[in-house]
């Protein structure tokens, strides 16, 4: 499984997840910078992704949703920050409404991800950042953690 370590820390706010993949920086980021491989990634596999709209480029966004097992829908989005090509991005993740209008009932965070290659392989550092602690304990409470390793493990998969 390509996560080694997921840690939090309540008073900071943050969420760091460390994963290695088995492939080059450059295959992982074009996961990230292709809606289609995307939604193979984002999301656990009970919950799929679709992305609707995708621009991984400073200034972007990108929208998507996930459907659950029973078929509800569950709408997110991402404000692309930052990108430096293959080896981070940086973009504010927060969840929406079905029109993708920001649900500003839930903590909006944001995410940066290096990738650092060595040897063909990539080590990846996933750092989100929440505003508040009551915000990052709202979405433990969720089951963020989960779903995010499950997310990050179908990566190996994928790049297989």
């Amino acid at each position: 499984m390509p996560v080694t370590d997921i840690s939090h820390d309540l008073e900071a706010g943050t969420i760091t997840i460390t994963a290695e993949f088995a492939a080059p920086a450059q295959a992982v980021f074009d996961l990230y910078a292709d809606p289609r491989s995307l939604e193979r990634i984002w999301g656990p596999p009970e919950f799929p992704a679709t992305v609707v709209d995708h621009s991984l480029t400073p200034g972007g966004k990108v929208t998507y949703f996930m459907t659950g097992p029973e078929g509800e829908k569950f709408y997110g989005y991402w404000e692309v920050l930052e990108v430096d090509a293959p080896r981070s991005f940086t973009y504010r993740d927060g969840f929406a409404d079905a029109d993708f209008t920001p649900d500003t009932s839930l903590p909006a965070a944001d995410t940066t991800a290096v990738l650092t290659e060595q040897d063909g392989r990539t080590h990846a550092v996933y750092t989100t950042v929440y505003p508040t602690a009551e915000g990052l304990q709202q979405v433990l409470n969720m089951g963020v953690e989960e779903g995010a390793r499950s997310s990050i493990d179908q990566i190996d998969d994928v790049l297989g």
